[in-house]
């Protein structure tokens, strides 16, 4: 699977913690390190229709996750389950919005 995202978004910072206290096996692509990764991620951005809502409501979409069979989807959940994990616990989040 292929997470698309970037350090400075808080879903992506839950979604590298749960990784890493976990252990699976998953390729994080961090779109703000070099041109190359953004440029791939807009590629997908731009075009796929999966990305229209996130346009219109002037969203980034990211964590994007991609699994090798070609699903995609931004929903954490729905992505661990095609890697065989569970649901996200509420005690796996290390960082909440501030209210």
């Amino acid at each position: 699977m292929k997470v698309y995202g970037t350090h400075i978004c808080i879903d992506c910072r839950n979604y590298l913690a749960l990784q890493k206290s976990r252990g699976f096996a998953a390729t994080f692509i961090e779109i703000t390190e070099d041109t190359a990764k953004l440029k791939e991620f807009l590629a997908l951005r731009d075009h796929d229709p999966i990305f229209a809502p996130v346009r219109e409501q002037g969203g980034i979409g990211v964590p994007f996750f991609v699994n090798e069979d070609g699903r995609k989807t931004f929903d954490l959940n729905e992505a661990l389950g095609w890697i065989g994990q569970e649901p996200v616990r509420e005690e796996e989040i290390a960082e909440h919005r501030p209210t």
